[in-house]
Formats: C-alpha cells, structure tokens, sequence
C-alpha cells in the first residue's frame, strides 16, 4: 500500500464514489445496479439495524461454561461451573457471566448451532461466510478456489459504500491458525479485491494507540499531500488498462483510500479513544479486547456498517490453549483470562449502546467458530466440537429474553431448533435491511444470493 507515512499495518481496500465512477460500472463488481437499488430500497422497507458489531471468539467458546450449562449431567460434562439466574425467568446461564446475566432479557440465545466440522479453518470459513467449506473438517487450509465466497462483511462492503469511512472494518487484526496460517473466508474472494473489508491491525489498549495513516505527519503538509495524489493519479492514467494487473489496481484502490481517509477528520474522530470518559473505558476493559469492543461502538457511531472483533492469541497464550481453544485447563483459563474480560466488554458494549439510544439499530452477535465437546477430557479441557454450539443475537430487531433451540442433555448434538451458518447470515442481512435472496454475481458471472440460508424467524422480533 502507498503509505503517507511509512511503513504499517496494512488497510484493506474499500470503494468510494469517486472510484465507483472511475471503473464505470457496478456490474463489474459482481452486483448488478438493479440488485443494488433492490438492496437499497429493502433496507428502507426492512431490517431495524443500521449497523452490526460481530465478536468473534477465536478457538471456539464453551457452550457448558457459557450460554447452555447442563447442570444435570455427569461431572465431566457438565464441569466445575454452576448455572446462575438471569433477567429472564428460567432462563439461565454460567455462573462466569453474572453481568451479561442482569441483561438477558436483551438478547437471544441460539443453541442449535451446527457446522459438524471439527476444524477451525473450515467451520470457520462457513460461520463468517455462510457457504461450507469444500471439504469440511479442513484444518490449516487456505485462501482462495474453491473456497472464495466472501465473508459477510465483504458483501456488506459492496453493498453499502462507505462515506467517508469504510463500510466494514476488521479489528484489532485478521485469523490465524498457529504458524501464521491466515483463515479462508475473510476477503471479499470472488467479489475481488476492492469489496474487502477494512482489516486493522492496532492494539487500542495501547497508551500511545493511533491508526498509522489517520494523522499526516509534518513532513508531508497538505500542499506536498495534494501534489502526491496528482503524480498517482497521473501515473494511473499513463498505464493501459489491459497492462494493469490485479495487484496494480489493488494498490491503486488501497491508496485512494487512504487518502480518503487521511482527509476525513470524521475517521481521526472515530478512533480517538480520549473522547471517552476514562470511568467507560475501565468499564469496557482496559485490555486489547475491552477497548477493541469499545473501539466497534465508536466507529457505528460514526456510520461504519459492520465492525468485527476478533478475539485473537494473547502475547504470553501458548500453542496448546490459545484463545479459547481451550484443550487443557478449560476451567481455569474460563475463570481467570477468558470469561472475566468477555463477561465485562459485552455487558458493557450492550449498557453502552442502550444508553446511547443505538442498541435498537445496531445487531450484536456473539459468535466463534464452534463449541468444545460435552466430555472433559484428561487434560481439563474440552475439545473441538461444530456438532451443537450457541451464538447469541442482541440489537438490531432481534427478540431478547428468549433461547431459540436447544441441543440434548449433555450438549452434545442438537435436540431442536438446529441452524446453520447460513441461517445466522441470512438473519444478519435481513435485520440490516437486505434480503438474503439479492444476488450477488461470481468471476464467471453467475447469479448467487446472498445467503442460502433461511432468517431465523423465532429470533426476529415483531
């Protein structure tokens, strides 16, 4: 990417107006003007939320220790946790989650999740993009044919242009298996490179915490900054259109927007994080995931369309246990690093937004990639497991209060109400205003919705 000033982590490209003119045409971005103004006249017919923040839990949360303990079932199922009452009668949680407990009656759990893939990658790639992995239970695999549908956030990208700031935007950085191994299923794939959401790399927990490019430095003022941007855009025209490659036209869109970017002090806004009364950002967490979370509410604030938060590895997390891949020591690392931190951001992201008057217009999903198996195993901890898990759904026109779906007594496989990725996409579309069944096209031209799934009715509501 053109860097303003130097090197740094890379933003993904998205759109702005000028560029959707200087191409000249939508089609060529896998969506036809006639689904765009269908899409745009939906949102203003349907769909409560404007915005949507997903928190996506790397590795793959418990559903015992979090939303569907089992209380009654044999000591190495249902583990060392007690279930503890929520805002909703008979409605119960963990006990690792009393603050979320006290606002239950906002959301909605799904405990009929199932991907029956056992596999980060893999069950990864279809939870953020809604179309399986070729094949399932595919670990370490890798961006690109066959699996390049692009990810929920992607098709938000080129369905709703930024104004001024990106329509998506990826923080505080991408997926990764151990061994750096970058996860399928977080571009745009086959919708090509400019509908990729704004992957950030930043740590906003940091005392010095600033988006590299947000800020022109003095060496370069605005009279030097306008005559760089008139040598690239001379340096664009001088090339033949059939000699510029993909690489090419991705650093040129990449570089348009940073300067985009750099211009608009709505984005230098958006993530100073010193605007926020100190007493918040204690109550969000003063760690990496706290203020990311609190970083997601500010950019809806500020007309960003969906924001996502990784909960990725911590500095001293080891290969064994990362994140919430907890196959030793699940109980101890529930209580001491993992549940305290999410318990407190998440309570905290939704009591936040409440007060703001946001709540109802923007969705908040509460997602990993799978669950951990009902049996412990001799290491204390719980493995792998896609066959049953929960995601929970708040904001946005969702029905709060409520479990839709239940898996069978040691949750271990779903008993009723069991969904699917495509499921939870098609229902993320409909509360922003999109219908599932708009099509987007592929490389080849070709007709695809943008969810095969079917919206969670049960979830919705009235």
């Amino acid at each position: 990417m053109w860097s303003i000033q130097g090197q740094g982590p890379r933003l993904c490209d998205g759109m702005t107006r000028r560029e959707w003119l200087r191409i000249g045409g939508l089609s060529a971005f896998g969506l036809s003007l006639p689904t765009l103004l269908n899409a745009r006249a939906a949102g203003a017919t349907s769909g409560k939320a404007k915005a949507c923040i997903v928190l996506f839990h790397l590795g793959g949360p418990p559903q015992h220790e979090t939303w569907d303990p089992k209380p009654d079932a044999p000591s190495e199922i249902r583990g060392e946790f007690k279930p503890i009452a929520t805002a909703v009668p008979g409605l119960q949680v963990g006990e690792l989650m009393p603050r979320t407990a006290r606002l239950m009656d906002k959301i909605c759990i799904l405990r009929g999740m199932s991907t029956d893939d056992n596999a980060h990658s893999s069950s990864g790639y279809w939870m953020l993009t809604g179309v399986p992995h070729q094949p399932t239970n595919s670990e370490n695999s890798k961006p690109g044919a066959p699996n390049d549908s692009p990810c929920a956030a992607a098709i938000v990208q080129r369905l709703r242009p930024g104004n001024g700031l990106p329509a998506s935007v990826v923080l505080p950085e991408h997926i990764w298996n151990t061994g750096g191994i970058v996860w399928p299923g977080q571009d745009a794939g086959f919708l090509g490179r400019s509908a990729d959401p704004w992957s950030i790399l930043c740590d906003p927990n940091s005392p010095n915490f600033e988006i590299p490019g947000l800020a022109s430095s003095g060496e370069v003022p605005p009279l030097r900054l306008r005559n760089r941007l008139t040598l690239l855009e001379q340096v664009n025209r001088s090339l033949d259109a059939a000699e510029r490659g993909p690489a090419v036209e991705r650093f040129d869109v990449r570089s348009r927007q940073a300067l985009d970017l750099l211009r608009a002090g709505q984005a230098r806004a958006a993530f100073n994080l010193d605007k926020e009364p100190p007493v918040l950002r204690d109550r969000y967490g003063r760690n990496r995931w706290g203020q990311s979370v609190l970083l997601a509410r500010r950019l809806v604030e500020s007309g960003v369309s969906l924001v996502q938060v990784n909960w990725t590895r911590a500095a001293d997390d080891t290969n064994d246990s990362p994140a919430w891949d907890t196959h030793a020591k699940n109980a101890l690392r529930c209580k001491t690093v993992l549940m305290p931190k999410m318990d407190l951001a998440y309570s905290a992201l939704l009591e936040d937004l409440e007060d703001r008057g946001l709540l109802e217009e923007t969705l908040v999903v509460w997602m990993g990639e799978f669950g951990r198996s009902p049996k412990i195993n001799g290491a204390g901890g719980r493995d792998h497991w896609g066959h049953v898990f929960s995601v929970a759904l708040a904001g946005g026109g969702v029905r709060g209060g409520q479990a839709v779906g239940a898996s069978d007594a040691i949750g271990g496989h779903p008993r009723e109400g069991r969904v699917q990725p495509q499921d939870l996409t098609a229902t993320i579309f409909e509360c922003l205003g999109f219908r599932p069944q708009d099509e987007i096209y592929d490389g080849l031209g070709r007709p695809l919705p943008l969810s095969r799934g079917e919206v969670i009715r049960a979830a919705m509501g009235a």
